[in-house]
């Protein structure tokens, strides 16, 4: 299969560029306006960055990822490279930031598994190879499970999704590991964790996310997207323990992709109405909760916690 043919059946992962090409007078001569992702040369086992036009569908660049460290990543949504190919500079100017940063990242991974590969010589499963089992979740495996989750291909993440549901342990032992990084202060693995962490919210699993998202591990997963490897560290937990009436963190806001977002919101929903039905059949709670906002022991900041609590469920 072509990487066009492919391209069209995974258009989710496609992002909205502007193709520039460096002139001889040194200008930046405008390409055309496509999608880009990164997918499989023809009848080839090399991964390349496509840009294919959103009229016509024309390939507007077809670039083999290199493991040289020819690629920079300008104001968020800029990448650009010199390629010997075309020999001069190119870049993709992305409509979004979020845009940006996906690429960017499978841009990366690519590389590392490049790396990777070539140090340890073993042979990784390929986008489209049958995927058998994870591996076990260690720090030497980390980068494993990392390409494992961030290049499967649809048919793979399927089977990646059911393979982690099956593994009880799996993110038990992935924050165990997350712990540990972040006592050694070890970076390079907490960003790794943070790509796996990021890559199997956005299989967009509501039977991942309820384990994920659960008490026993909810803190853990928070903190491990704290450590984003294209921001500055925020501190989602701080925020959220320091906090006992809810509020509103977007922990998440760089990491989800439209249909993650609306399966979480439908999660929120259905917990909201949940939470309303209680409230409903709860005969004393609306007369303690009039009793409080009238006591005059109770502080304005508490009154208005009251009610915005109740506007927000």
């Amino acid at each position: 299969m072509g990487a066009q043919e492919k391209s069209q059946g995974n258009s989710n992962s496609l992002q909205r560029v502007k193709f520039y090409r460096l002139s001889e007078d040194g200008k930046w001569d405008d390409q055309g306006t496509g999608h880009v992702t990164v997918d499989y040369l023809e009848r080839s086992e090399e991964l390349a960055l496509f840009v294919f036009d959103e009229e016509d569908n024309e390939t507007l660049l077809s670039h083999r990822i290199r493991p040289d460290d020819i690629y920079r990543k300008q104001e968020d949504t800029i990448i650009s490279w010199r390629d010997s190919e075309y020999s001069t500079e190119l870049a993709l100017s992305f409509q979004e930031n979020t845009g940006c940063s996906y690429i960017w990242d499978q841009i990366c991974n690519v590389q590392r598994s490049m790396h990777f590969s070539s140090l340890n010589g073993e042979t990784f499963h390929s986008m489209n190879s049958e995927l058998r089992e994870l591996p076990a979740v260690e720090l030497s495996t980390l980068p494993i499970i990392l390409k494992t989750v961030t290049e499967s291909g649809i048919a793979d993440q399927m089977r990646l999704t059911e393979l982690i549901l099956n593994d009880k342990d799996f993110f038990q032992k992935l924050m165990e590991l997350f712990r540990i990084c972040e006592d050694l202060e070890n970076m390079d693995d907490l960003h790794m964790i943070f790509k796996i962490v990021k890559g199997i919210i956005l299989l967009n699993s509501a039977q991942i996310f309820e384990k994920m998202f659960g008490d026993e591990l909810l803190m853990d997963i928070i903190g491990s997207l704290e450590y984003d490897p294209d921001v500055p560290q925020v501190h989602h937990r701080n925020f959220l323990m320091e906090h006992v009436i809810f509020k509103e963190d977007f922990v998440l806001a760089r990491v989800l992709d439209d249909a993650t977002v609306a399966s979480l919101n439908s999660i929120i929903h259905s917990n909201n109405a949940l939470v309303i039905s209680l409230l409903k059949d709860d005969s004393t709670f609306i007369q303690e909760w009039f009793a409080r906002l009238r006591s005059s022991t109770t502080s304005a900041e508490s009154k208005k916690n009251l009610v915005t609590t109740d506007i927000e469920v």
